[in-house]
């Protein structure tokens, strides 16, 4: 699995990249942008306006090749010679947070999704939710871009990411720290109000078209499926990411009742 113990720069931010979405981060008070990365080509009034921005915030600027820039930030049409490494104060490595004196007890597991929109509404829901993690591997799944922070209106930057290097690496993790793992299917029997739950569960959440892969789905504790009495096959995997998200804040206000 390679050194898990190691903390990548992208356990740390979120690179948004493109000359407005740079300067929106950079003049954003609530976001603390831990660098600028800047083209050798990007010259004259577009590198200017990036460089006063920059120091108005107190923001270090580096230059670098166009090629450098291009595959730092993943997308040679948009990135405009210009990023931004933002800190993502709640993301960490998985490995961090299942070595915490206090583990997270509720995650969701993305496998497979590789819409940059239904990444980013999950990030916002699952925060809206108070979950305490949503697993986001390297591989396999949507990058960390611009297109996922606008899908969650913002949310993304303090979302309680848990990176891995992937879907299959992180349910061999989960399942060694003891926790169950329940995946989203259509035709399971049990569904996700009814399963009764251990102390630590993570959720997983299949790809758009092929659902959870055989790699993670041999390692499920148990297959759960949302109802749905109307004649429709299947949900959006943003929409089943809600609807489980809000049945856990059920269960556990229903839980914080019962215990007054």
């Amino acid at each position: 699995m390679g050194d898990e113990s190691a903390i990548s720069p992208k356990d740390r931010f979120l690179t948004v990249y493109g000359r407005k979405p740079v300067l929106e981060a950079l003049d954003d008070a609530a976001l603390e942008v831990d660098k600028v990365i800047l083209a050798d080509t990007v010259r004259g009034p577009n590198a200017a306006e990036i460089e006063r921005a920059a120091k108005a915030a107190g923001v270090p600027v580096q230059r670098a090749s166009a090629h450098r820039v291009k595959v730092l930030a993943g997308n040679g049409k948009q990135d405009q010679g210009v990023l931004a490494d933002v800190v993502a104060p709640r993301m960490r490595s998985l490995h961090a947070a299942l070595s915490d004196g206090r583990p997270p007890s509720r995650v969701l597991l993305l496998d497979g999704i590789t819409t940059p929109a239904n990444v980013g509404m999950i990030l916002r829901t699952a925060t809206a939710a108070g979950l305490d993690g949503v697993v986001v591997p390297r591989r396999g799944v949507a990058a960390l871009d611009p297109m996922v922070v606008k899908a969650s209106a913002g949310v993304a930057f303090r979302a309680p990411v848990l990176r891995c290097g992937s879907a299959r690496e992180a349910a061999e993790m989960l399942t060694e720290a003891g926790y169950g793992l329940y995946a989203l299917g259509a035709s399971a029997r049990e569904t996700v109000f009814d399963v009764e739950l251990p102390q630590r569960a993570a959720f997983v959440l299949g790809g758009e078209t092929n659902g959870v892969g055989a790699e993670v789905g041999e390692l499920v504790t148990e297959w759960v499926s949302i109802p749905m009495p109307g004649e429709v096959e299947s949900l959006n995997v943003s929409a089943a990411a809600a609807v489980l998200s809000f049945e856990l804040v059920r269960r556990a206000t229903d839980a914080a009742g019962r215990g007054r």
